[in-house]
């Protein structure tokens, strides 16, 4: 469900994403009922539990947007291999548990929303098992 503090926060911001922004908030949140939006980074972000797991990048608007996959704010010792092991050409890898989708439009998110999905579920699903 969506966060009206972060929608509130969005309807200040006049992002000219805003409708990028608003696909990627949906997609995110039906992806698991168990996830929370709240705001970090002057962005939504995703938590599952109270451990941060997505957050977007929307600063400064940009002609992208982008969510970075992560295990929350503190450095973790770094797993041997990537994180999860779907190999979608959406994920950019930084780190093996850390990594980047970015979308340039509308079109993109649309036609990447199974994948994200997708992405999204394995996430969720592997960093539990790596909490601090």
């Amino acid at each position: 469900m969506k966060n009206t503090e972060v929608t509130k926060f969005l309807d200040e911001q006049n992002h000219p994403f805003r409708n990028e922004i608003e696909q990627l908030r949906n997609y995110i949140l039906s992806a698991n009922p168990d996830l929370t939006e709240n705001i970090k980074w002057n962005a939504p972000n995703y938590c599952f539990g109270n451990a941060d797991r997505i957050t977007m990048r929307i600063q400064p608007p940009t002609k992208q947007v982008q969510l970075i996959f992560h295990r929350g704010a503190s450095k973790q010792t770094q797993p041997k291999d990537e994180l999860i092991s779907n190999k979608s050409k959406l994920l950019v890898w930084k780190e093996n548990d850390r990594a980047i989708i970015t979308f340039k439009n509308l079109e993109d998110i649309e036609s990447g929303k199974s994948e994200l999905t997708e992405i999204v579920t394995e996430w969720i699903n592997a960093t539990p098992l790596h909490q601090m």
